[in-house]
């Protein structure tokens, strides 16, 4: 089980701390952002991991723009009133991700809660677009709730995603203050939802630590996920985007996120990536390969 006295107290503790990488290739990634005008959630999100995914010639996609229509405690992305879709986004996404010679590539959002389908033709499109461009690509999708809506879930599942996405974030009792905007059972849903209407797809999903949550809660959340067979979790650390955002209220030790990978991997996922700085999109391609893996080595490890 895991330790309790692995968590430490709110001063920031050494592990996270990351060198910064070499500069040449985040020029690249941002060059090839502006020509094609995109955004991405690394900066938008604040993500810690930006220097280091952008210096290594990857990024995550946030179409749709880069104003979200609620506005979640935890979350750096602004909320307000978005503007239109760019209808010509998902071909623009399509050549980006030839030019940064991507073999895999997530694709997330904001939330737009003001378009009718949430934005799922949008992602559908976006989809279709990059397989025309890049055949060899695998996609995956972190997509909102679409408010529950089946409708908006089956249209980015025909599309056929390799790997359909969409976060928890915490656990049901922190929902009230870190999302007041969404429900827990509905987040569950989207992803049964996606699986029920293709086996064949990969789910995915992932909540945020250090936000208040107990042990057994956590270990509840991964158990509700593996009722309803996702693939794949991500466990990462809370950190506050600014005082105006949710205060961390527990440091997890790198040895505590690899307890819970451990206890993920007996409950039967197909991957856990787990860690101080694991985010949704953080090495994604890393554990698509791991279910490629075990398909072929049903006894290999697949906790990172």
């Amino acid at each position: 089980m895991v330790k309790e006295d692995s968590i430490t107290s709110l001063r920031m503790p050494a592990w996270l701390v990351k060198p910064f990488p070499k500069k040449a290739s985040q020029v690249g990634v941002g060059k090839i952002l502006s020509r094609w005008r995109l955004n991405t959630v690394c900066r938008s999100a604040q993500c810690p991991n930006l220097c280091e995914c952008y210096s290594q010639g990857t990024a995550t996609f946030m179409i749709m723009g880069d104003i979200c229509t609620r506005n979640c405690m935890f979350c750096a992305v602004s909320g307000g009133i978005p503007g239109s879709l760019e209808a010509d986004e998902p071909v623009r996404v399509a050549l980006a991700v030839k030019d940064m010679g991507l073999s895999h590539i997530v694709v997330t959002s904001v939330t737009r809660d003001d378009l009718p389908d949430g934005g799922a033709m949008h992602f559908a499109a976006t989809i279709n677009a990059i397989r025309k461009v890049n055949p060899d690509t695998t996609v995956e999708v972190l997509v909102p709730d679409f408010k529950g809506s089946q409708t908006c879930v089956e249209t980015v599942v025909k599309a056929v995603p390799d790997i359909f996405a969409h976060n928890l974030e915490t656990v049901p009792g922190l929902y009230k203050n870190v999302r007041p905007m969404a429900d827990y059972r509905r987040s569950l849903e989207v992803l049964k939802s996606a699986k029920d209407l293709n086996k064949g797809i990969y789910t995915k999903s992932g909540i945020m630590l250090g936000l208040g949550e107990t042990e057994a809660e956590i270990i509840a959340v991964m158990q509700d996920l593996r009722i309803i067979d996702c693939d794949f979790l991500t466990l990462g650390q809370y950190l506050s985007p600014s005082e105006d955002h949710l205060p961390v209220n527990k440091f997890i030790s790198p040895e505590k996120f690899e307890d819970l990978a451990q206890i993920g991997q007996k409950m039967g996922f197909s991957g856990v990536a787990a860690g101080p700085f694991v985010r949704s999109s953080y090495h994604a391609k890393e554990l698509l390969n791991m279910k490629e893996a075990s398909i072929q080595s049903p006894d290999c490890s697949l906790a990172v």
